[in-house]
């Protein structure tokens, strides 16, 4: 090892000495990846734990071995940190193998969180409570502190991981290796500044608010974490709380998509409600959207967004949506090719009509299948399953990303990248998707043009798709793919060398030039041609 003196110094038999010593220490175990070492079989590297440049030690306390790849692939060069960011990425691959989206609840349960109830009492003012199951039958009590503006009634207490919960109603937002900049920070012994927010639900202790600090903090191998408990709180009004905390307010990148997924909850609660006061069974359905908007005539607006935006969410995170795995949640990435702002501005907003409200009971022909909110569910999410299947499956790697892509082949660095990877990267960069999804909303309607079929132009996807008209979709997706350009290397710097506006393409696919003359398409792109 080219910066360590000791090792360095080391004879061949010696350096094999401390391998096998090393080795037996950590259980046979690679320190980062924790997975088995072979000694026979697994090329090792011996290295510093704690980085020389940052105070480590160069002598054997501050040595530790791991597989050859895992120290040349460690996303750090301290060895703790690596080591949380491999686990973590464990349980994130874990999560998507299972098409979940990996969040605070995974990563609990796999260090032995979310397990027991919380046992509390309140009296004068303070709650007392202990955690038994854990073996610990110490009485704790802790003040209540009333806020005289909200009337909310809250605790600081210490919770062991066991007693603690991801709220998935206030704040399902997901996670991802981007957490590996606040493992960091905590690493360094940098103070939390902002601790994580609970609330009590069925005696449980859920946390809606602070959950990439409390992944952080676990992965780095804390066992408690301090929180404020909300106790007795208004579910309702803590969801919009936290919305407007996200979007109108900004105080955190809040993505859109979570927003839709509260959306999604307060359109359920809505329906009760409304239930409730027509005095309806939980299983009837025989009112509209309609009549929502107007029983709830001083919430109108936000009844109307609710629908739209619970339509959007139960299309994104449709467990059979094989799109989702490629849709980056968390803002900026570079491994996914497609960001949620990307999918909602052009898939989503072209196909859901967002003025489109409906007068037909919810259930309206819902036995025969035909009941258009599930019909445009089901059929978006079979278009993007054709998406996935045509353009990324087998074909697009997460491992090369999206990361500087064009500026890569641009400079000739590109052996990794292969056509298929580089196709689907640019088939998906939003300006370019925007105006190619304009074609398969024409097909569509040049199809029931054809047939004769009565169709709704604003809301397409309400009508159920004969087979014919998806063999031509899956045809059209199959021969955009194809077209040369995308796997021309030679307009890295030009005609792909940064972001274009929205015209700029459609001139390209409406002509065959960009707007400043330059041949990208050998003929103008056709729809009818192009389902052949």
């Amino acid at each position: 090892m080219g910066n360590s003196k000791y090792l360095d110094g080391l004879t061949a038999d010696e350096y094999k000495a401390l391998t096998k010593k090393l080795w037996t220490i950590q259980n046979h175990k690679c320190f980062i990846c924790g997975e088995e070492i072979d000694l026979d079989l697994n090329p090792t590297n011996i290295d510093h734990i704690k980085p020389l440049v940052t105070g480590g030690k160069d002598d054997e306390s501050n040595f530790a071995l791991a597989h050859e790849n895992c120290n040349k692939s460690k996303q750090d060069a301290d060895l703790v940190v690596a080591r949380a960011m491999a686990k973590l990425s464990k349980i994130i691959k874990g999560a998507e193998d299972k098409h979940e989206t990996p969040s605070l609840k995974h990563v609990l349960a796999s260090n032995g969180g979310s397990q027991f109830c919380f046992t509390y009492k309140i009296v004068n003012d303070k709650l007392s409570y202990a955690f038994s199951q854990t073996g610990d039958d110490t009485i704790r009590t802790s003040e209540i502190f009333y806020d005289k503006l909200s009337k909310e009634k809250t605790a600081f207490i210490q919770v062991p991981l066991q007693y603690l919960y991801h709220d998935e109603i206030i704040n399902p937002r997901g996670i991802n290796s981007s957490i590996g900049l606040l493992i960091k920070e905590f690493h360094k012994g940098n103070p939390q500044l902002h601790i994580s927010l609970a609330r009590l639900d069925e005696n449980k202790i859920k946390i809606f608010d602070g959950q990439h600090k409390a992944v952080a903090q676990i992965m780095l191998g804390t066992k408690e974490l301090i929180v404020r408990l909300f106790l007795d709180t208004d579910v309702d009004r803590m969801i919009e709380t936290n919305t407007t905390a996200g979007s109108k307010l900004k105080q955190i990148a809040f993505d859109k998509s979570i927003v839709r997924q509260l959306h999604d909850t307060l359109y359920s609660e809505r329906i009760k409600k409304y239930q409730t006061d027509h005095n309806l069974d939980e299983d009837d359905f025989s009112f509209s959207e309609a009549n929502l908007v107007d029983h709830f005539k001083g919430e109108r607006g936000s009844i109307r967004t609710y629908i739209i935006n619970s339509q959007k969410n139960l299309i994104t995170k449709n467990s059979d949506n094989k799109l989702q795995s490629y849709i980056n949640f968390e803002g900026r990435g570079s491994e996914l090719p497609l960001s949620y702002s990307t999918f909602e501005k052009t898939l989503l907003s072209r196909f859901i009509n967002a003025k489109t409200i409906l007068s037909t009971p919810l259930d309206f022909r819902a036995d025969e299948g035909l009941n258009p909110r599930i019909l445009e569910k089901e059929q978006l999410v079979q278009l993007c399953n054709i998406l996935a299947e045509e353009l990324l499956i087998g074909r697009y790697s997460t491992e090369t990303g999206t990361y500087r892509i064009e500026n890569k082949v641009a400079e000739g660095k590109d052996k990794d990248i292969t056509d298929d990877h580089l196709a689907a990267y640019r088939i998906f960069k939003e300006e370019i998707m925007y105006n190619w999804i304009q074609y398969i909303e024409l097909l569509i309607k040049n199809f029931f043009s054809m047939t004769g079929e009565l169709y709704n132009d604003q809301n397409l996807f309400q009508i159920k798709f004969p087979d014919q008209l998806w063999t031509n979709i899956r045809s059209f997706v199959r021969n955009l793919r194809d077209l040369p350009l995308w796997k021309d290397r030679s307009m890295a710097s030009t005609v792909f060398g940064g972001k274009q506006v929205y015209d700029y393409w459609n001139t390209a696919f409406r002509t065959g030039k960009t707007p400043d003359g330059t041949l990208v398409l050998s003929k103008p792109i056709n729809v009818v041609d192009m389902i052949k």
